[in-house]
This record gives structure tokens, C-alpha cells and sequence, in this order.
């Protein structure tokens, strides 16, 4: 079985734990936000489904959406500005943090084996282990 076989799958159990059919629009949906380009909001996932002709209701895709961050298949951001957007984790399993410009709205997305140790090390002297944990910075421009 493929990778995307094994993710679709996933997908399948999770509407079928919510007690949700599998469907046609469901699964575009999945392949839109997995697939398609990273960080957007459910607005822009609707109107690229719009744009393949594929014919779903804003409230499908919120309801798939939701369910997709519930069984962890994606995640769904929050930078401090009134909207949400999503990203695929399933094809980057790689653990990533976000800079966000706060003058162009852009997100950068970066890795760092220095921070995430000095993470651990703080929790660590603390008495603690991280099991998840969301790192944005707010950046702007160096203007010289």
C-alpha cells in the first residue's frame, strides 16, 4: 500500500469514528489541504475546489477540516490575525516552526535542532518532557 493509500485510509477511519460517509467532496477536500498548497484558509481551499469544478458547501469543508486537525492528519494555524489557515502534516512529517512577516502577512517555515534542544532542556529543568508545542515568530523586515 502507497503512502497516500495508507493517509486515505486514516481519513477513512476517522469520518467512520465520527459516524460521517465518505464521499466524493470529503475526499477532495483531503487531497486539496494535504496535497495543494500550504497555509491557506478554508476561503481559499473552497475556491481552489471551486476552481476544479468541484461543487462542496463551505459547511463540508469546515465540518472535514475540523475532523482532519481532530485526527491530527493536519494542522490548523492561528497567527494572531483573525483567520485561520491549515497545512498538510502527512507529507511533512517533519517537525517545523513558522515565522510570520508582520507586514506582508508571509510564512516562513524553518528548522532549527538548536531551538528545539534548548526547548527540551528548559522543560527538562523543570521537571517536564515536550509533547507538542507551537512556535511562531512575528518578524518584520530589517530595514537598512
Amino acid at each position: 500500500m502507497s503512502k497516500r493509500e495508507m493517509y486515505k485510509q486514516s481519513f477513512v477511519e476517522a469520518l467512520k469514528k465520527e459516524k460521517l460517509k465518505f464521499t466524493n467532496q470529503r475526499l477532495s477536500i483531503f487531497e486539496e489541504v494535504l496535497y495543494g498548497k500550504k497555509h491557506r484558509e478554508c476561503e481559499e481551499i473552497l475556491s481552489s475546489l471551486a476552481k476544479k469544478n468541484i461543487n462542496v458547501s463551505r459547511a463540508t469543508v469546515y465540518r472535514t477540516l475540523d475532523i482532519l486537525v481532530k485526527y491530527d492528519l493536519i494542522r490548523k494555524m492561528d497567527i494572531g490575525d483573525g483567520r485561520i489557515r491549515y497545512e498538510g502534516k502527512i507529507d511533512d512529517p517533519h517537525h517545523h516552526d513558522h515565522m510570520i512577516c508582520v507586514e506582508s502577512g508571509k510564512i516562513i517555515e524553518f528548522v532549527s535542532d538548536e531551538i528545539e534542544k534548548i526547548q527540551d532542556k528548559i522543560a527538562e529543568e523543570h521537571g517536564y518532557k515536550i509533547i507538542k508545542h507551537i512556535h511562531q515568530l512575528f518578524v518584520k523586515p530589517i530595514k537598512k
